[in-house]
């Protein structure tokens, strides 16, 4: 079993906890934004600098992805 990708993204959580507050609150949105940025943001060089999500055929439109992310997550399903 190859666990490189879980590896990498709790050693970027690691760096990240080390200068940022507010990790150690239960209900801190930070993980999840971080998440996000993860898997629709932040191209990889494994990934021939797509995205994960883009791999997975998901693509997010617009110049501002993270109002993209936004806007999507807080529309009224009809």
């Amino acid at each position: 079993m190859n666990n490189n990708k879980m590896e990498r993204l709790n050693g970027e959580i690691r760096d990240r906890e080390k200068v940022m507050r507010g990790l150690k609150k239960m209900d801190t949105p930070i993980l999840t934004g971080y998440q996000l940025f993860h898997n629709y943001i932040r191209p990889h060089m494994g990934l021939e600098g797509k995205t994960p999500s883009e791999v997975a055929g998901i693509k997010i439109e617009g110049y501002n992805k993270w109002m993209t992310l936004i806007q999507n997550a807080s529309r009224k399903e009809a």
